[in-house]
């Protein structure tokens, strides 16, 4: 952002893509006007991908990092399993802690998506109910698996464009 002197840019997050999205918002006070949260985690200070995830996932991670002991290889899910752009995720970034000063919570408009259409438990059902109480954070459900942005692209772009799906 600072390179293109960017100053109202909206990022979008998926999955674990929303410690990166917070993170980079927080460092970035006032140039950043939108957050999208796509079926991604929202920490709070202090949290790691591995503290706000569920027991399931975090059992996914250590089995996902048995081969190499440091790097998660990709969940395989049908019908996209073998897409071929998939890599493995470090393990040391899905427990690091975010350090965040609080900025990021002054980004004037936080959509959160909730795809609650997964075959298997979502991880993001207790964030859902947390930020659809909140009245800073616009809370939206889609009826679609986890990779929304393959199986209902339309529909992610109608919210995306802030119309109706």
């Amino acid at each position: 952002m600072d390179a293109f002197e960017i100053t109202d840019a909206t990022l979008v997050g998926h999955s674990y893509g929303g410690m990166v999205i917070s993170a980079a918002a927080d460092r970035t006070p006032g140039r950043v006007s939108r957050l999208v949260h796509l079926d991604a985690y929202v920490p709070r200070d202090g949290e790691s991908c591995w503290s706000s995830t569920t027991d399931a996932y975090r059992q996914a991670f250590v089995d996902g990092a048995a081969d190499t002991g440091y790097a998660v290889r990709p969940p395989f899910r049908a019908p996209h399993g073998g897409e071929p752009r998939r890599r493995p995720h470090p393990l040391a970034s899905l427990v690091q802690r975010i350090r965040l000063t609080g900025a990021v919570d002054r980004v004037p408009r936080r959509d959160f998506i909730h795809c609650s259409g997964w075959e298997d438990a979502t991880p993001f059902t207790r964030l859902r109910a947390r930020l659809g109480a909140d009245p800073a954070w616009r809370v939206h459900d889609l009826p679609t698996g986890h990779n929304a942005m393959r199986e209902a692209p339309d529909a992610v772009a109608g919210l995306l464009d802030d119309q109706p799906a």
